[in-house]
């Protein structure tokens, strides 16, 4: 391995109890592939391919915690359940037998869910103040025990990822999902002790982090994906300045956090350029918290993630990751996730970190039409 790309890329990394063997991540990307929420052999297979070809963890789709407003469809794969943790359980085998780690990604997707929408249409749309991602009223406020639901449904979904053999889990705390509409001020309109100011409104995520600590190991991996931009809302934001960021981050952290999945649309993006540094979201992160960090953002591909592109509407070319290494190398973060590179090419990291890039494969709708 004595390719820059091998060099940067292949170091071992340790996150808690898991050594993974490379900096490679693959990033969490619905499917919708899990009729009834139970992730199948085909859906085993479709991780156990990027395990096999070197991916040194992989972040699987969103998977719904055990709350009846959690998610918006009945393809989406669950974490609840006899028969859909059965089904991890095998996915996590697969994994392994390949020699890869493998984190459930955890969700509730909030006052994004349309009303109606299965696996159960008769449950209630819910968020922190019952406002849709514009502003707007929708759904329901959340009264306090509606909380306490979905932070013991986290809680139980962390105890069994580690009970079936996961190596962690990462929540889903981004896109203008249930955690990050108690983050945001447009979607968080409390006067209790979970709204208000920058703090508070991390009170909820805080306490889910907490109350997965108590039922983990300690050296048990937890993950927190978070972002700025919303789902079509990407002008959104957390924090207007470095300052603003730590005081988010740091009660996260503080609660239990092992490390950060910072999500930006574009890994090359200076965060915050007034500060006159060209850090990304990810290097702030690690800067203001001194936690790990994964950075992702169309890495390998020549165009912005869009919502689009995962329904195969939008195509991208392979791309340079130059500009990725040069940062990498600066120790600006300390793992990469990758996302449509990955998923139209299963052999991504192998051809990266074997210098076969002219054998990557471009990004198109054929890539999500199927489990490939």
């Amino acid at each position: 391995m004595s390719t820059r790309a091998a060099q940067a890329l292949s170091r071992p990394f340790t996150l808690g109890s898991a050594t993974l063997a490379n900096r490679i991540v693959m990033a969490p990307m619905t499917r919708q592939h899990s009729p009834g929420g139970v992730p199948g052999e085909d859906v085993a297979a479709y991780y156990a391919r990027r395990a096999a070809a070197g991916t040194g963890l992989i972040i699987t789709e969103g998977t719904l915690v055990d709350h009846r407003s959690a998610g918006f469809s009945g393809e989406v794969p669950r974490f609840h359940g006899e028969e859909q943790l059965a089904g991890w359980s095998r996915v996590v085998e697969a994994v392994h037998a390949h020699g890869g780690k493998i984190m459930p990604q955890i969700w509730h997707v909030g006052i994004q869910r349309p009303a109606g929408a299965p696996p159960y249409p008769e449950a209630p749309t819910m968020g922190p103040s019952g406002l849709a991602l514009d502003g707007t009223p929708a759904g329901e406020a959340m009264t306090l025990s509606d909380i306490d639901d979905v932070i013991r449904a986290f809680a139980d979904a962390a105890q069994e990822a580690e009970r079936i053999g996961f190596d962690g889990v990462e929540l889903h705390g981004a896109h203008g999902y249930l955690i990050d509409q108690f983050l945001w001020e447009r979607t968080n309109r409390r006067t209790d002790s979970y709204g208000g100011d920058l703090v508070s409104r991390t009170k909820f995520a805080a306490d889910i982090v907490a109350a997965i600590r108590e039922r983990v190991a300690p050296d048990f991996p937890v993950v927190l994906r978070f972002s700025q931009w919303k789902a079509n809302h990407y002008d959104a934001r957390l924090a207007d300045d470095p300052g603003e960021l730590e005081t988010v981050l740091t009660p996260l952290a503080d609660a239990g956090v092992d490390a950060f999945h910072a999500s930006g649309r574009r890994y090359w993006q200076p965060e915050f350029p007034d500060s006159g540094s060209d850090l990304n979201i990810a290097g702030w992160t690690k800067k203001v918290t001194g936690k790990p960090v994964i950075t992702v953002g169309s890495v390998g591909l020549d165009s912005v993630f869009e919502p689009s592109s995962l329904t195969g509407a939008a195509g991208a070319k392979v791309d340079s990751i130059e500009l990725l290494l040069d940062r990498l190398e600066q120790d600006e973060f300390d793992l990469v996730a990758v996302g449509r590179a990955l998923l139209a090419d299963p052999q991504w990291a192998d051809k990266v970190l074997n210098d076969r890039l002219t054998d990557l494969v471009a990004f198109n709708k054929d890539a999500v039409q199927s489990l490939h």
